[in-house]
C-alpha cells in the first residue's frame, strides 16, 4: 500500500516523536498527553482538513497558554496540578469553538473501584459503553476478615436505625460459615476426584478451590465487598455519575463523591457538568423522580400469581429467520429491504435453509459469528435465578437487562452436594438467621437497604431481552466447560427454548457450540490451558534472557 508520507522538519519530528507513535505512517496513537489534550485535539481534528500531528504542532505545541511546550521540554519542577489546568484550559476553549457532547467520548481514563458493595458493583456495571473487570468469587477466598470484621459494606441507613450492631454479627455469622464450609468442601471434593497423575499440584488444587468456591458462593450476602476496574469516556463516567448521584441508597450516592473528585484530577474538563445544580442535579433529580413514578405505579398495579419457572422465554420474533436472511443479503444487495424480504418470504423452507447455512457459514469456534443480519431478531427472557447466576450473566451489557429488588421472598437455591457433604442443615440455618434479619431492615430501613443482607443464594428477578447474535455470543460462552454449573443450565435451557418454544431450529442449530455436557470438574480444562500458556511464556522470557 502506498500512502502520502506527509513532511516534517527534523525538529517537528523530534517533537512529534515523544507524543506520537510514529511520524510517517498514516495510522499512529497519541501518548504521553493528557486525556483532555486528546479529545481537544479530536474535537478540533473533526473540522479541519489537517492530519492531526499537523494540528498538534500548528495550534497547539506553540500556544504558551496551554502549556504542552513545557511538557515536550520537559520541564522540569512543574506542577502537575499546572500542567493539568493547562490541558484543562486547552480543552475549554476547543470545545466552545468546535465541540460538543460527543467530544467527551473521546478521553477516558482508568479508574480503581475497591470495597464496593455487591449492590453497588451491580450499579457500576450498568453502562454499556465502559469496560469492567470485577474480582471473581471463584479464585478467592472469603474467611480473611478486613480489620475487625469481614469483607462486608456496613450501609449508613442501617447505622442510622440502630441496627448496625446486629447488622455486623448476622454477617460475620455467614462469612465464619463460609470459611467452614470451604475447608470442609476442598476435602470432599478432593475425595470425590482424586488427583490425576498428568495434572500438577497448581492445578489440581486451583480446579478444587474454584469448585468449592462456587458450591458455597450462595451464603456471600450482597453486602459482600469486591475490587472492580473500570476504563471508560468520560461521557460514560459522566452517566454513571449521574445515575449513582439519583439512586436511593447511600452507598451510591456517596462513593459517586468519590469518583467524581478523582475523576477531575484527570479527565476534569469531561466532568463538568456532573454536580452543578441546573446541569447534572437536575439530570439525576429527574431520573431518581422517575425511578419513584415508577415505584407507586407498580405498587397500585393489580397483578395475578403465575408461575414463576427459572426461565421463560416471554417473547420473540415470529418471522425471525425471514427477517435474519433478509438481513444478511442487504448489503450485498442493490434493492430496497422491503423488496428483499418480499423475495425471501417466496422462498421454500429448503431454499431458506441454504442461504441460511451460507450466512452462518463454517463456524471453527465460538468467536466466528456470523454479521449483523442476525441482528434482526430478538428474543426476550423472564428469568429467576439466585443471586449468584444474576451477576454472571448482568455483564453481558450490551443486551437490554433490567432487574427487580434482591429480597428473600422468591426463596434460595441448595446445591445437592451440600447434603452429601452433611452441612445443609447448617446452610438451612443461616439462610433463616440472614431472612430475619432482612425482615428487620425492611421494617426499618425499607426494601432497597435490606438487599444487602440478602445472600447471594437467594432469587431475584431479572429480564433479559436481545437479539440473535448476542444470544449465540452468551449461550456459547456461558455453556462452555468452565462455567459455573448453575449459569450453564440457565442458558442451555435459554438455548432449547429458541429452538423449540419459539421454533427457530436453523437459528439454535447454527449456536454449535453451545455445550450441553455434564462435567464433574468443570475448571480443570482451563486450568490446563492456563498452565500449558505460562509454561510458554516462561520459556520465551528464559530464551529472551540467555539471548
Amino acid at each position: 500500500m502506498i500512502y502520502f508520507e506527509e513532511p516534517f522538519t527534523p525538529d517537528e519530528q523530534q517533537v512529534l516523536g515523544r507524543f506520537f507513535t510514529n511520524v510517517d505512517l498514516p495510522v499512529y496513537a497519541l501518548i504521553n498527553l493528557p486525556e483532555v489534550v486528546k479529545g481537544a485535539l479530536f474535537a478540533r481534528y473533526s473540522r479541519s482538513p489537517k492530519s492531526v500531528r499537523r494540528l498538534f504542532l500548528d495550534e497547539f505545541i506553540n500556544k504558551p497558554e496551554v502549556g504542552i511546550q513545557a511538557v515536550a521540554d520537559n520541564e522540569s519542577g512543574t506542577d502537575p496540578a499546572l500542567k493539568l489546568a493547562r490541558a484543562e484550559k486547552l480543552y475549554d476553549r476547543v470545545f466552545s469553538e468546535y465541540g460538543d457532547d460527543s467530544v467527551a467520548q473521546l478521553g477516558g481514563a482508568h479508574l480503581a473501584c475497591e470495597q464496593a458493595s455487591n449492590i453497588l458493583t451491580k450499579i457500576l456495571e450498568r453502562g454499556r459503553m465502559a469496560s469492567y473487570l470485577e474480582q471473581s468469587t471463584r479464585y478467592i477466598y472469603y474467611d480473611q476478615r478486613l480489620g475487625q470484621d469481614y469483607r462486608f459494606f456496613v450501609p449508613e441507613e442501617v447505622t442510622a436505625a440502630g441496627l448496625e450492631q446486629r447488622y455486623r454479627e448476622v454477617m460475620n455469622y455467614l462469612f465464619i460459615t463460609y470459611s467452614e464450609m470451604v475447608a470442609v468442601l476442598v476435602p470432599y471434593f478432593q475425595q470425590r476426584f482424586p488427583q490425576s497423575d498428568s495434572d500438577s499440584n497448581f492445578i489440581y488444587k486451583s480446579t478444587i478451590r474454584a469448585k468449592a468456591c462456587d458450591t458455597i458462593r450462595g451464603l456471600l450476602p450482597a453486602s459482600t465487598t469486591s475490587n472492580l476496574g473500570i476504563f471508560a469516556s468520560g461521557q460514560a463516567y459522566e452517566a454513571l455519575l449521574l445515575r449513582m448521584r439519583g439512586s436511593e441508597l447511600s452507598e451510591p450516592r456517596d462513593y459517586a463523591d468519590l469518583m467524581l473528585t478523582e475523576l477531575r484530577k484527570v479527565i476534569p474538563s469531561f466532568l463538568k457538568r456532573v454536580d452543578i445544580p441546573d446541569r447534572g442535579g437536575a439530570w439525576s433529580d429527574y431520573l431518581a423522580s422517575v425511578r419513584e413514578s415508577m415505584a407507586v405505579s407498580a405498587a397500585e398495579l393489580e397483578t395475578e400469581a403465575l408461575d414463576s419457572p427459572e426461565v421463560i422465554l416471554t417473547d420473540w420474533d415470529r418471522d425471525a429467520e425471514t427477517e435474519i436472511i433478509a438481513g444478511a443479503l442487504y448489503p450485498e444487495s442493490e434493492v430496497s429491504d422491503i423488496a428483499i424480504k418480499r423475495a425471501v418470504e417466496k422462498l421454500s423452507a429448503d431454499e431458506k435453509a441454504t442461504i441460511f447455512r451460507g450466512l452462518v457459514g463454517d463456524r471453527t469456534n465460538r468467536r466466528h459469528r456470523p454479521g449483523r443480519g442476525f441482528e434482526r431478531a430478538y428474543y426476550k427472557f423472564d428469568l429467576q435465578t439466585d443471586f449468584g447466576i444474576f451477576r454472571d450473566l448482568q455483564r453481558h451489557r450490551m443486551l437490554t437487562i433490567d432487574w427487580q429488588k434482591l429480597t428473600t421472598g422468591h426463596g434460595y437455591v441448595t446445591s445437592d452436594v451440600l447434603a452429601d457433604a452433611g452441612i445443609a442443615d447448617k446452610w438451612h440455618e443461616d439462610m433463616g438467621k440472614a431472612t430475619e434479619l432482612v425482615n428487620e431492615i425492611t421494617v426499618a430501613c425499607g426494601a432497597r437497604v435490606a438487599q444487602y443482607a440478602v445472600p447471594f443464594a437467594f432469587k431475584i428477578r431479572y429480564s433479559m431481552q436481545m437479539n440473535a447474535r448476542e444470544a449465540m455470543h452468551m449461550l456459547e460462552l456461558r455453556t462452555a466447560q468452565g462455567g459455573h454449573v448453575d449459569y450453564r443450565r440457565v442458558c442451555q435451557e435459554m438455548h432449547r427454548q429458541i429452538g423449540e418454544r419459539a421454533g427457530h431450529r436453523l437459528i439454535a442449530d447454527s449456536m454449535k457450540y453451545v455445550d450441553y455436557k455434564d462435567y464433574d470438574l468443570d475448571r480443570l480444562e482451563t486450568e490446563r490451558r492456563a498452565e500449558i500458556r505460562r509454561a510458554a511464556a516462561n520459556a520465551s522470557t528464559s530464551e529472551t534472557g540467555a539471548a
